[in-house]
């Protein structure tokens, strides 16, 4: 009989890529959402912000696979609208499991727990966490999440990991734009003029779902954490890899720099881009070597990353294909 594994916020970008990876692999696979998620049977309601529906969820499951966490498209008026959410839906999901009896929990964290709040050059692992004085909202909801579930695993004797991945792109596979595929969407369809000065530490999120996969099986992983995410890239580097494929196919993605002031400006009138202010100027340096050691974890090249992100955009309809526009006559 398959192992039965759950997945929370089973209709987000990464979960269904989770998903998709361990039905390959052979597992049964359970879903919470607050509505069907197509592919996918069984399916629990259950929302982060209540504990109806968490004790059905995690039942009979040997593994939990905890990838749901709110990301903002704007600057929230209040620190507390992210870090309640994520901290007490994040012990709430853990309590569920330890309750329940389940072999092992995995955590989606990001290196938002581990790089915020810093401006220096120095290159950093799992042993560092965030300062979250100085870190955005979401940052710190990452952050005081993951400190929460490891008091909690130490507390209770549940075996927890924790991956951290870093900006994640990627194909798409469901409707809808997250925020960080957003950032080629507005680059591919020019809806800003130019790159501002900032940058991400780029991971494909099909080799994010891998990594979920690994950490729930590997018997080293328990007690550990693990960056997945690869060189810093300016955000101008992610506009030149996407001009040189899609340019000759009729886009015009821009391949200049965008002032920091009027990038500053046009936060006053769009959410999305003030959530964005946070990360000009500064560098993700990080390094995933102990999920290679560790894990045996592999990825794809940066550029395959980008070009599939944007193939997936097109394809979905998100993105006008040029060739396919009517000619007027």
């Amino acid at each position: 009989m398959a192992e039965r594994v759950l997945v929370t916020g089973a209709s987000g970008f990464i979960a269904r890529q989770v998903i998709a990876e361990l039905v390959a692999h052979g597992y049964a696979v359970r879903g919470t959402a607050r509505r069907p998620v197509d592919g996918l049977d069984d399916v629990v309601t259950a929302d982060l912000a209540a504990d109806a529906g968490w004790a059905e969820a995690v039942a009979g499951c040997d593994y939990v696979l905890h990838v749901a966490s709110p990301f903002p498209a704007g600057v929230p008026k209040s620190d507390d609208e992210l870090v309640r959410p994520a901290v007490d839906g994040t012990l709430r999901v853990l309590r569920a499991a330890a309750d329940a009896g389940v072999r092992r929990v995995v955590l989606t964290s990001s290196i938002a727990a581990i790089v915020s709040g810093y401006n220096d050059k120095r290159v950093r692992t799992e042993a560092d966490w965030s300062d979250v004085d100085r870190s955005s909202a979401y940052a710190k909801s990452k952050t005081l999440a993951e400190r929460a579930a490891w008091d909690f695993a130490r507390e209770s004797g549940l075996e927890l990991v924790a991956v951290n991945p870093g900006m994640v792109l990627g194909p798409l596979t469901g409707s809808g734009v997250n925020t960080s595929v957003d950032v080629v969407r507005r680059l591919l369809t020019r809806a800003v003029p130019g790159s501002p000065k900032m940058g991400f530490s780029l991971v494909d999120v099909r080799d994010v779902a891998t990594a979920h996969r690994l950490a729930m099986e590997s018997p080293v992983a328990p007690g550990n954490r693990y960056i997945l995410a690869g060189d810093h890239l300016w955000m101008r580097e992610i506009a030149a890899v996407l001009a040189e494929e899609f340019n000759p196919r009729g886009y015009r993605v821009p391949t200049g720099s965008m002032p920091t002031p009027l990038l500053r400006l046009a936060a006053l009138f769009d959410p999305s881009v003030r959530q964005a202010l946070s990360f000009v100027g500064r560098s993700e340096l990080v390094t995933a070597d102990k999920a290679r050691n560790e894990l045996d974890w592999t990825t794809r090249p940066v550029r395959d990353t980008i070009i599939d992100t944007a193939n997936s955009l097109i394809e979905a309809g998100i993105v006008e294909n040029p060739s396919k526009k009517k000619v007027a006559v």
